[in-house]
């Protein structure tokens, strides 16, 4: 039989541990690639907003390696696991959500 102390230690560090990665998902933007600074600037897309399809696809050919890899792989477990919800206080408190496409011209003139 397990001890119940240590059981209850395990659930608080456990408690721990998922409270700092999300702090950090909160946190973090993509530093590379297709949402990250140069076509997304200043920062980025934030991990949380960037898109499912994008998240599987790093599942597919493998995630980046160290920290940013395995939040990268949480966001997708989320995501795909339906709760994406946990997300909506980084939301509200950035704004809202972050827009993904870049804003289409208006505005056009003809050349003499």
């Amino acid at each position: 039989m397990s001890d119940p102390a240590s059981s209850e230690e395990s659930l608080e560090s456990l408690q721990r541990d998922i409270a700092a990665a999300m702090a950090e998902i909160g946190r973090m933007h993509m530093p590379f690639g297709k949402f990250g600074p140069l076509s997304h600037p200043p920062h980025g897309v934030p991990l949380y907003d960037l898109p499912v399809e994008y998240l599987l696809w790093f599942k597919q050919k493998g995630f980046p390696k160290g920290r940013l890899g395995k939040l990268l792989e949480l966001v997708c477990q989320i995501k795909v696991d339906g709760a994406e919800s946990v997300f909506e206080p980084f939301r509200r408190a950035a704004g809202g959500r972050h827009p993904l496409k870049q804003k289409r011209r208006t505005n056009w003139t003809a050349r003499d």
